[in-house]
This record gives C-alpha cells, structure tokens and sequence, in this order.
C-alpha cells in the first residue's frame, strides 16, 4: 500500500465495511433520498472569502453512496451528510444498498455516468470499490471514503476517513479487562471482510495474547439486512449450550451484534453475562437503560457528526483546498452507570450531558463554511 491508512501508530478497525462500522438498531434506510437544490441556483452570489466555486449560482451536486444500511447508525450517517451539504446550499442525493454488492457497485456505476461533483463512499470494501472510486477521480469527481478498502489509499486525491477502530476496540476490551480483574471467559461477536472489522480484530487479538486469563470460548457474526436479529437467535442457542458460569462477558464488534445479544440474554434471565460494546445510536441507548440491562459500555463515534465532517471535506476539495490522505474521528466510551445516573433518559441528542464533548466537532469547518450556512439559512 503506497499510503499509511491511519495516523495513529496502533493499527484496528471494524464496523463492517460490512457493514459495520458501526451501527445499531431497527430503523432502516434502504432507499435512496433527493437533495434539495439551493433556492438561488443560477445567481451570482456575492459573498467575502468563499471560494468561486460556490459564488458562480451552478449548482454542487453530492452523493452519499453507503453499502450497509438497515440499522440507526447509517440512518444517522446519513442525515449528518445530508444536512451538512444542504446547509452549505448542496444538492445532496443519499443512498444505501442494505450490504448488497450488486445494488453499491450499481450505485457508483450511475453516480459516475450522472456528472455528480462529488461523491462520498461508506463501507466499500471490496477491489471493485477502488475500480470504482479511481473512474471517478479519471473524471475529476472529487471523492471522500468513509470505513472502506484501504487500497483506495492507492487513487489519488481521495480522503480516507474512519472513526478511530483501534481506539474504539482499546476502550472497550481495556475496561473488560479492568471489570474482570484480567480473568473471564468471552463471546466474541465479529464478522470478518470489513476493514474497520480487520481493525478492530487486531486490538482484540492482541489484548487476548497480552492477556492470557481471558479466553474467548465463542466466536460468531453475520452481516445482514437483520444482523440483529440473527444475532439474538445466534446468542439464545449458545446460552443453551453454556450453563451460568462459563459465560463471563461478550465482546460485540458492531452494535447490531450488541442489540441481538442483549436481548438474547434478558430473554434467557442471564443478566451475569455483560456485554462490551462498540458504536452507538439511539435504539442502543434505550436498550442499556433499559432495566436488568446487560450491556455495560460501548465505545463510540457520534454517526451523524461522521457523515456531517465527511461532508466537510468533500467541500474542501470542491473548493479546491488541501485536504489530508487520512482522518480518523476520535472515539468515546459510554458508560451504562452513568447513563442511568442522567435525570432523564438519554438519547442522541442530549448524550452530550453525559459524555463530554460528544458530537461536537469543528474539524474541516472553515470561516467560508460558516458564510455559506447563514446565506442559505436565510
């Protein structure tokens, strides 16, 4: 690989370019969405200091490409997008092929041939994604990657983004470890074939060979349109199988395996089990304050600020400025004490009361931005 994926020294991952990355719950976002073009398309704006790409009255036409779908993680990356570029007075077009290849490799196919400006990947994780991504760049569309193929490293002037999977993986696997005094026996929800996934699966394997008084005794996974639910069924079979005590913690990867364990567990009366999670949405919060919860921590990105500094740099480099190879979004870890400590409950919008710092973000949020958002809010 020519580039350094990452600027952080540790090397992990998931969230499922699969899927994954991240992601959550029940809502789904399977469809594909029309932006609104700005009001004043086709008149000169005249504005200080923003570039004269977005001066001239031509419209910015975007598109949000996603391959998973089906849970609120992608739903928030989404409308993060979407809202960003809108503000900016974009024309934003979002869609997601619920982790078919066929229907994302169709996607791109019909961005390149429909003369968008620029585009934005999610969770393209296959050598396709890059013949994809490199005719875009051969026909000067400007393109930003989120939680995809590293290789994409190799197509010039494209940015590689991800949320920090070795730091998400490290905050998570650190406090099991902490909780459990370096000695428990764990289920590990995993699915192999997505880079944030490859990420995350190195912190794991190597807190496990640091760590030998942890022993994984279960590994499963799928990625699907009902992760979840598969999942549940999944976790409610091997509980059968392992009577209390052999089961200390579960490690989940992805929150859709979070959500399906959960559940699985209350059902079964095995709130002993805890589980150690990754990503967040709202249906994730419900469910860790929801009572006899055994979902303990999660580590996480706030999804919609994702799509939001994603949207940022596929504005920068529209404008024609310098933008970096790589970016990684900095990770929290939420817990569900002080979750339940909140004088009322929490969700997406107020988690900032509990996690400082949480969804907030001026990355790549330049003074021209910020004109062009009071233009068009007029």
């Amino acid at each position: 690989m020519i580039k350094s994926l990452w600027r952080r020294t540790l090397l992990p991952v998931l969230a499922l370019g699969f899927v994954l990355t991240g992601c959550g719950a029940e809502e789904t976002t399977d469809s594909t969405g029309e932006g609104e073009s700005a009001e004043n398309v086709g008149e000169t704006i005249s504005l200080e200091n923003v570039p004269e790409r977005f001066t001239t009255g031509e419209s910015t036409k975007v598109k949000v490409i996603r391959k998973i779908g089906g849970d609120d993680h992608t739903a928030q990356f989404l409308a993060g997008a979407k809202e960003e570029g809108e503000a900016l007075g974009f024309e934003v077009d979002i869609f997601t092929a619920n982790g078919t290849s066929e229907a994302f490799h169709d996607a791109m196919a019909q961005a390149i041939e429909e003369s968008y400006d620029g585009i934005i990947i999610s969770h393209g994780d296959d050598a396709a994604t890059i013949d994809y991504v490199q005719q875009m760049a051969d026909k000067d569309i400007e393109v930003v990657t989120f939680d995809s193929e590293p290789g994409l490293a190799e197509v010039e002037g494209v940015t590689l983004t991800s949320q920090d999977d070795e730091e998400l993986a490290t905050l998570a696997l650190n406090q099991l470890v902490e909780d459990f005094n370096g000695e428990a026996n764990v289920v590990y929800l995993w699915v192999d074939g997505f880079p944030p996934m490859v990420r995350r699966n190195n912190v794991y394997t190597e807190t496990l060979a640091n760590n030998p008084g942890i022993e994984e005794i279960e590994r499963f996974g799928v990625a699907a349109a009902d992760t979840s639910v598969q999942t549940q069924n999944a976790v409610a079979a091997m509980l059968n199988k392992h009577p209390k005590g052999e089961i200390d913690a579960i490690f989940a990867t992805w929150d859709a395996f979070a959500i399906g364990a959960a559940r699985a567990i209350k059902e079964a009366g095995r709130d002993e089990i805890k589980i150690y999670g990754i990503d967040v949405s709202n249906a994730d919060l419900q469910e860790m304050q929801e009572e006899g919860s055994s979902w303990a921590y999660t580590a996480a990105v706030d999804p919609k600020l994702v799509g939001a500094v994603n949207m940022r740099l596929l504005a920068k480099k529209l404008a024609g400025e310098e933008t970096p190879d790589t970016y990684n979004l900095e990770a929290s870890l939420i817990s569900q004490e002080a979750l339940l400590q909140a004088s009322e409950p929490v969700n997406m919008v107020n988690l900032i009361d509990t996690v400082d710092g949480w969804g907030q973000s001026d990355a790549f949020e330049e003074d021209w931005m910020k004109n062009l958002k009071d233009h068009y809010s007029k």
